[in-house]
């Protein structure tokens, strides 16, 4: 029989050909080839990372999960990171954390109040929501669809006790700004980065500003591990918050597999248990099971080497949409950047002006039909959403801009994939549609 060491060879050999043989590149036919707004952008080495935690057969977090977690840690420059199941788990681990009654007068609770926005995705209003908690919605600006600062300070009240926003569509929000007022206020501030990994705030990454900040790994975002996220912080009580409430509350931190890291494993006392209660078995919150697994985390390990050249080609087509669209400067709202940032843009976000001959759903019905994907800015208005009517929050001042943006914007894609044939063909597409709505 053939030494395992050397079947091993064999298959990731054979993994590597597959890769060749099912995913080289194909032609883009315009009209009949889709172009999409995000996908997953991978080469042979997120097969065979993917083949060689299978072939480990560890399952939960390994060798590839630690190996995920420096390689994050190391590109943002920060101390913790936490895995997990989804960039929406870890909106809810690190707004969790904040509830902990570990953090005394700190601490979240019901009736408190969480400056957010409506113009967003509902993952990071949620677990306000959930947390018994009250969410305050403050409106955006244009051209950066980020929160309006000066409406945020007004909103700010004594019931106020964090704030919980995210960079949109890459952009970062004035983080000066936000940071300052949350100094003053004495607020916890949660960085929602699920669109951002990789922006930068003066030369700084985005997702370091904040107590926490999370993380998206969903197929539309910057890396891929099918499902998955993060969590950040250089706080290690928040960090050790985070990872009990994502490995069911318990209170022990021993990685998979090890025993007794904390050498008190049999000699502690813990609430009305009995003395010395295996440490592996006490629970100091009411957490969840949100973690991921080693093979998603080996996707990931290779996925991230790419992070930097996936960053720079979002902002490339970033500059190629901007100069298509600028074209009809009496049409669109075009997207800016926050002032001393540099987006790694998730998308290019356009909005129809008023007194436009053509509306929103008239555009992007007209691109549906000629194959070329667009989104509508997540929920529009999030007090709007089915779900969320009747819940308790409450609008800062209003969302004059927020409705507007519900009622007339979508975005495209600038994700990895696309071609020149792409935009041209996409440029062909709106030239078309421009002179059709002039007639």
């Amino acid at each position: 029989m053939k030494d395992f060491k050397v079947i091993r060879q064999e298959i990731i050999q054979k993994t590597i050909e597959y890769y060749h043989a099912k995913f080289s590149l194909t032609e883009f036919i315009p009209g009949k080839s889709r172009v999409n707004y995000a996908g997953r952008i991978f080469d042979q080495n997120e097969l065979v990372n993917a083949v060689e935690a299978s072939l480990d057969f560890w399952l939960t977090e390994g060798r590839f999960s630690e190996e995920f977690t420096e390689k994050i840690s190391d590109f943002l420059g920060i101390e913790h990171v936490l895995l997990t199941n989804s960039g929406s788990s870890a909106n809810l681990l690190a707004f969790s954390a904040l509830t902990s009654e570990k953090l005394g007068e700190k601490r979240l609770q019901p009736g408190d109040e969480v400056i957010s926005v409506a113009a967003g995705f509902p993952a990071t209003v949620t677990p306000i929501i959930q947390y018994g908690l009250v969410p305050v919605f403050v409106d955006v600006d244009f051209p950066t669809y980020n929160i309006d600062i000066e409406m945020m300070r007004k909103a700010i009240t004594s019931k106020t006790r964090c704030i919980f926003i995210a960079h949109t569509l890459g952009n970062p929000f004035n983080i000066d700004e936000v940071m300052k007022l949350a100094t003053e206020n004495n607020l916890w501030v949660i960085e929602d980065n699920c669109d951002a990994f990789g922006s930068e705030y003066k030369g700084k990454k985005t997702g370091t500003f904040g107590h926490l900040s999370t993380i998206s790994f969903y197929p539309a975002h910057h890396i891929t591990t099918g499902e998955g996220g993060a969590i950040c912080t250089n706080d290690p009580q928040l960090a050790s918050l985070v990872r009990a409430f994502r490995d069911w509350g318990r209170d022990c931190y021993c990685a998979g597999g090890e025993n007794n890291t904390c050498g008190k494993r049999f000699s502690q006392q813990f609430g009305d248990l009995p003395f010395g209660f295996d440490h592996k078995y006490v629970y100091s919150e009411i957490g969840y099971n949100l973690k991921m697994t080693d093979i998603q985390a080996a996707i990931g390990a290779a996925q991230v080497e790419k992070l930097p050249y996936f960053c720079e080609r979002r902002k490339e087509n970033f500059k190629k949409w901007s100069m298509i669209f600028s074209k009809w400067p009496e049409y669109f709202i075009l997207p800016e950047a926050t002032e001393d940032s540099d987006p790694a843009w998730f998308a290019f976000i356009v909005t129809i002006k008023e007194g436009s001959p053509f509306n929103r759903d008239k555009i992007t019905s007209y691109f549906n039909d000629k194959l070329i994907e667009t989104r509508n800015l997540f929920a529009g208005n999030m007090t709007k959403q089915p779900g969320f009517i009747d819940k308790n929050w409450r609008i800062a001042d209003h969302l004059n801009n927020t409705d507007y943006i519900m009622n007339n914007t979508f975005f495209l894609g600038t994700y990895p994939g696309l071609t020149e044939e792409m935009f041209d063909y996409t440029e062909r597409i709106l030239e078309e549609f421009i002179a059709s709505v002039k007639k």
